[in-house]
C-alpha cells in the first residue's frame, strides 16, 4: 500500500504543546489568545500584540515603546485582564473611556487603538508643561482631573509607583525597539 505525500500541509510544532486531556498548550511569548466564537469555542485565535501596538502607535503618532510600556504596566499583555475597578483589556480602558473613543474594550485591536489615541490626547494636553511625560503617565492612571488639580503627579502612592514603573519599562523598551 502506498502512502500519499501532501506537500501543501505543513505543521510547525516549535514552541507549542497541545490542549488535549492531560496535555497543555503553550504559546510563544508576546502573543495573546482570544476566544473563537466558531464551532469549537475552546480553540483560540492568536493575536500579535506587538503588531497591534506598532500599528496604533504609528496611526496616533505615539512612540511604540511608550505604548508597549503602558500595556506592560496595565495588563502585562493579557487581553482578558479586568481590574477590580472595572478597567478592561490590554490597555485597561474604563468602559466610559472606551465608549468615548468608540471602542469595544474587549476587542484587543480596538482596545489598543483607543488607549493609544487617549495617550495622544494626553500628550497634546500636557505638551507645554514641565515633566510632561510624567503628567501623561499619571493622567492615564489617575485621570487628568487629578493631574490638573495637583499640577503634576498626584501624591497617591499607587500613581507615583505606576509612573516610576512605566518610566522603567519605557527605558527598557526604548533599548529593545531601538
Amino acid at each position: 500500500m502506498q502512502q500519499a505525500e501532501r506537500s501543501d500541509i505543513r505543521f510547525d510544532f516549535r514552541n507549542m504543546r497541545f490542549g488535549l486531556p492531560g496535555i497543555t498548550f503553550s504559546i510563544p511569548q508576546n502573543t495573546v489568545h482570544l476566544p473563537d466564537q466558531g464551532i469549537w469555542p475552546e480553540l483560540r485565535k492568536t493575536v500579535d500584540t506587538h503588531a497591534l501596538i506598532r500599528a496604533a502607535a504609528r496611526k496616533h503618532r505615539v512612540p511604540a515603546a511608550f505604548v508597549k510600556s503602558i500595556v506592560a504596566a496595565e495588563s502585562n499583555f493579557n487581553c482578558d485582564a479586568v481590574s477590580p475597578k472595572g478597567a478592561i483589556g490590554l490597555m485597561q480602558l474604563m468602559p466610559a473611556t472606551a465608549q468615548e473613543y468608540g471602542a469595544d474594550p474587549n476587542v484587543p485591536e480596538q482596545n489598543v487603538d483607543a488607549g493609544t489615541q487617549y495617550l495622544r490626547v494626553l500628550m497634546d494636553r500636557y505638551s507645554r508643561h514641565p515633566n510632561s511625560l510624567k503628567r501623561v503617565i499619571a493622567a492615564y492612571n489617575a485621570g487628568p482631573g487629578k493631574v490638573d488639580h495637583y499640577r503634576g503627579v498626584p501624591p497617591f502612592r499607587e500613581t507615583r509607583a505606576y509612573v516610576a514603573r512605566v518610566l522603567r519599562l519605557l527605558r527598557h523598551y526604548e533599548k529593545e525597539i531601538g
